[in-house]
């Protein structure tokens, strides 16, 4: 059979701005399990915002529209709500500026300037010099652009898409920023890195006239850059801001400098002019800070909101005809400031917020598979929704923005430092605090209450072991610090580990130490193996889901089991190279430890022996996950390479590359994701698992399998529906594994179909005498073709005029009916009666019981019951469908129980069924008794 021609290279973007093919000519396309589904978590970045007030006809309040970057797609939220509305698609290269124009999205990406309606894009304009497009302005019908070099100012008709002009500026004058002044016809005012200003007519393609530096800004400022140019509520005024932190109010028909001033904390990366008829200008920094200055007082400065971000300030602006001052940043939210009075400082109205620095630690709340709560070096927790992004937060750390004002510095400065270690436990969530962390060089950890969004009553403070009864106090290393830390499944109490070997647990709910756990000594073969070993620090701690078990891992390399009750060290696995950390999997007692020697090894707690031994990871491994049906471990590590390994075989199933390290990974309680934190970016991102939508391929692959796998975008596949499900299919897979019929002649094999059937066969008549009606259906009343109506308001039939029944009898003999056999019967005579009936019992098992029971009934002949006897006896001896011979053998006999004593001729296949029979359940019997034998002998020697 000739061979498919290949399959076309569609090329895909991800969030880094790399493309990279989807399919390739190689058999193994993509990750057999996992697609790329959708990011979360991105809000803003450093390029400025956009806003656009759209008025209503029926006279209500205006709507207000915020336009955010997200790297390489923007995002279009309900200024009222700060919901998110639409999510354009990726673009090739990071969008660098963006613009409204009634309905439509202008973005500048690489060397384009791209048109979106609705999300979907309409239009690409491209520049033919072939360089990037840094900064856009809709200019009327044109739309204006700047480009990266400085050097021209492009112009588009937006209607018939055609470059207008090319404007080239002289050597020396590099363009950074573009406005068109207000009342000013065909102008534009240029700024340049420089610091100068120039105004040209684009129109006539020439320079009307030069501002230089040293008339806008003072001698010392004379080299910054402009940052920002702004019109001002009065005509022929504009507001620009430099890299130096100076900020001048310029007359650009006077050509002279109204005002000036300056502000601390960095360079002035956006201005904005208040639109409500307030005196009053804003100012934002790099550092982060907002500066208020009033404009009647000769700039006289009013408020300062200090660290109003985490990071420089993108943009800021007011929203027309409203006291509210709207900012974003490259901290990844955008917020918004109400002034209660023009006077008063501003407080925080909204916001929206995420992770302004990658996240390392993410995991699954919860069994709905809807929240993920993720750890960042920001010092924040928050709590990522994977339904609504507006049903994201943060947990409150308490009442830092007031601490931080009185004190003049940043929140971050306050927030408690990165999370080291998070565990938790639903069952109490409505009742106590649920959620347990440690922090980094903190010997305490603390508790958090999801349902109230904010930091638990307790912090747990570790203390030093008491001295046992007569004996001394032996010299301690101090309570070092909380490395690890874990949650009952109960949820009643949290254990926590130290740096020093100290393991002590706590009640959740009143925050009261109960008990200590003491590592001791460690073994002979590790001392053997590192003589310098002074502490043995705690490096993993799980609980099992009866409370029966503490299992505490050490970097020197050995598993302790505790009893949870007793505190006794009851038994000690020593693994040949240190752990790093543990996973346990309490519904199957399999913990999966990982280790330095770049191995993963998983233990059966309940024998305490290595089961399992995962390796060929090129890097330190930095996290797993376990699926929910505990048959896959997923981990990732520092050679950028996701692999999935298959627990009962033991091997690489999947593998597939990022374009950055995922530092951390979680996977679904439901298990229709797997979600990933990147070192890179500051996102979560979800991968959906094929195996919930269709059938994957299972096979072992090897290490040179693995290909690039770009990553998920923002807009994902949400916005296509249904038709999104079809790239979770892959295409004809390959050598996909069938189970057998039989996995040996010699096993006893069932038909795999519901218990339910066969009941439900063998009752059938308890079952129908039950369901039987009370009354008997009546027959429809017959009426003629043609019904002819009577007069009257409700509808009625004339049944007067019947067709009267033919009394004359019929001339034509009545010939015999020719007697036809169902399928049933067919089906049981074309088997080959040395067979074991294949095609018949595979007819048997898609009918329903009703179905079944008739057939059998149906047997009227002694050549069918013989047939169907013998079929019987095949079947039984062929090892196959056991409990459906079964079944059948009891209906079959109760039926036809009097036809067989009646008939000499049927007792010889009776008495080989009898035969076979009760050998084959001799034998089921005494393979049973050997099996619970052996459970006995394994459960009461290990």
């Amino acid at each position: 059979m000739a061979e498919p021609p290949p399959r076309k290279r569609i090329k895909s973007k991800g969030l880094n701005g790399t493309v990279e093919p989807t399919t390739e000519t190689s058999k193994r396309q993509t990750s057999s399990i996992f697609a790329p589904f959708r990011a979360l978590g991105f809000v803003s970045n450093h390029v400025p915002f956009a806003l656009q007030v759209r008025s209503n006809k029926s006279g209500s309040e205006p709507r207000i529209h915020l336009l955010t970057c997200l790297g390489r797609a923007w995002a279009l939220w309900d200024g009222d709500k700060m919901t998110l509305l639409f999510v354009g698609q990726d673009t090739e290269s990071p969008i660098s500026s963006l613009e409204f124009q009634g309905d439509a999205v202008w973005a500048s990406s690489g060397n384009k300037v791209i048109k979106y309606i609705r999300g979907k894009q309409m239009a690409s304009l491209e520049n033919p010099l072939g360089t990037a497009v840094t900064s856009i302005l809709i200019f009327g019908s044109m739309v204006l652009a700047l480009t990266e070099d400085g050097k021209h100012l492009l112009g588009w008709d937006t209607n018939s898409e055609a470059l207008r002009f090319s404007i080239q500026f002289d050597n020396g004058f590099t363009a950074t920023h573009v406005l068109h002044p207000a009342t000013y016809l065909n102008k534009v005012l240029v700024g340049s890195a420089e610091g100068n200003l120039e105004l040209w007519n684009i129109q006539t393609q020439t320079r009307i006239h030069q501002f230089n530096s040293s008339s806008i800004c003072d001698s010392s400022s004379a080299s910054a850059a402009i940052t920002a140019l702004v019109q001002s509520p009065a005509i022929d005024v504009v507001g620009i801001a430099l890299s130096s932190g100076e900020v001048s109010i310029y007359d650009i028909k006077t050509d002279e400098r109204l005002l000036r001033v300056h502000m601390e904390g960095g360079g002035v990366t956006s201005i904005s002019f208040r639109a409500d008829g307030e005196p009053v200008f804003a100012s934002a920094s790099s550092s982060g800070h907002i500066a208020l200055w009033d404009l009647n007082k000769g700039g006289r400065l009013l408020h300062v909101v200090r660290g109003a971000h985490d990071g420089s300030i993108a943009s800021v602006q007011w929203i027309p005809g409203q006291p509210i001052l709207v900012s974003s940043g490259a901290d990844n939210s955008i917020k918004q400031w109400l002034f209660d009075s023009p006077t008063a400082a501003p407080r925080l109205l909204k916001y929206r917020s995420g992770h302004h620095a990658p996240p390392h630690l993410i995991r699954y709340y919860g069994d709905d598979g809807k929240q993920i709560l993720t750890a960042a070096r920001d010092r924040a927790l928050r709590c990522t929704s994977v339904v609504r992004d507006s049903r994201s937060f943060e947990l409150s750390q308490g009442p830092l923005a007031k601490k931080a004002t009185s004190l003049a510095i940043p929140i971050t400065n306050l927030k408690f430092p990165p999370v080291t270690s998070i565990s938790f436990s639903t069952t109490r969530s409505k009742d106590w605090d649920d959620v347990l962390t440690t922090h980094a060089d903190e010997s305490f950890a603390r508790t958090w209450f999801v349902q109230d969004k904010k930091c638990g009553k307790w912090t747990l403070h570790l203390t030093e072991p008491p001295a046992e009864k007569g004996k001394k106090r032996v010299a301690s290393n101090g309570v070092g610090v909380a490395k690890v830390s874990t949650v009952t499944s109960c949820g009643n109490f949290g254990l926590v580990g130290s740096s020093t070997g100290i393991i002590q647990m706590w009640n959740m709910q009143s925050g009261l130490l109960r008990k200590t756990f003491t590592l001791g000594p460690p073994p002979a073969d590790i001392l053997r193996r590192s003589h310098s070993l002074k502490v043995r620090p705690v490096t993993g701690l799980v609980t099992d889901a009866l409370n029966r078990l503490v299992i505490a891992s050490t970097l020197d390399g050995t598993l302790s089991f505790f009893d949870f009750h007793s505190t006794k060290l009851e038994h000690t696995v020593t693994l040949p190279s240190g752990v790093v950390s543990i996973l346990l999997q309490r519904d199957n007692g399999l913990l999966a430890t990982i280790c330095d020697d770049m191995k993963i090894r998983i233990v059966d707690i309940e024998t305490r022996r290595v089961v399992r031994e995962f390796s060929g990871f090129k890097g330190r491994i930095l996290d797993m996950a376990f699926s929910p049906d505990s048959r896959w471990l997923i981990a990732s590590s520092l050679d950028s390479i996701i692999r999935t390994f298959d627990i009962p075989t033991g091997r690489l199933i999947d593998a597939f590359r990022t374009p950055s390290v995922a530092s951390s990974i979680t996977f679904s309680p439901t298990g229709d994701f797997l979600a990933t934190a990147h070192i890179d970016s500051v996102g979560v991102f979800l991968w959906a698992n094929r195996a919930q939508y269709s059938d994957v391929s299972l096979k072992s692959i090897n290490e040179d399998d693995v290909l690039e796998q770009s990553m998920p975008s923002v807009q994902g596949m949400a916005e296509d529906g249904i038709d999104a499900l079809a790239a979770l299919t892959l295409n004809d897979p390959e050598d996909v594994y069938a189970t057998p019929a039989q996995l040996d002649e010699e096993l006893l094999t069932l038909t795999l179909l519901p218990r339910s059937k066969w009941q439900t066969l063998l009752n059938i008549d308890i079952i129908q005498q039950r369901n039987k009606p009370k009354e008997p259906p009546k027959a429809p009343e017959q009426a003629p073709f043609f019904l002819p109506s009577l007069p009257g308001v409700e509808q009625r039939f004339d049944l007067s005029n019947k067709p009267e029944e033919s009394t004359q009898e019929s001339k034509k003999l009545d010939t015999p009916k020719k007697t036809v056999q169902s399928d049933f019967v067919v089906k049981l005579f074309d088997e080959n009666e040395e067979g074991h009936y294949e095609d018949f019992f595979g007819y048997i098992k898609h009918l329903s019981p009703a179905a079944l029971d008739l057939e059998i009934r149906s047997l009227s002949s002694t050549q069918e019951i013989r047939t169907f006897t013998v079929a019987l006896t095949q079947r039984l001896q062929s090892h196959r469908d056991f409990e459906a011979v079964q079944a059948l053998m009891k209906v079959f006999l109760r039926i036809h129980g009097e036809t067989f004593v009646t008939n000499e001729e049927l007792r010889g296949p009776l008495e080989k069924l009898n035969v076979v029979q009760r050998r084959e359940s001799s034998r089921l019997l005494d393979l049973i008794a050997s099996s619970l034998g052996t459970l006995s002998f394994v459960r009461d020697t290990v």
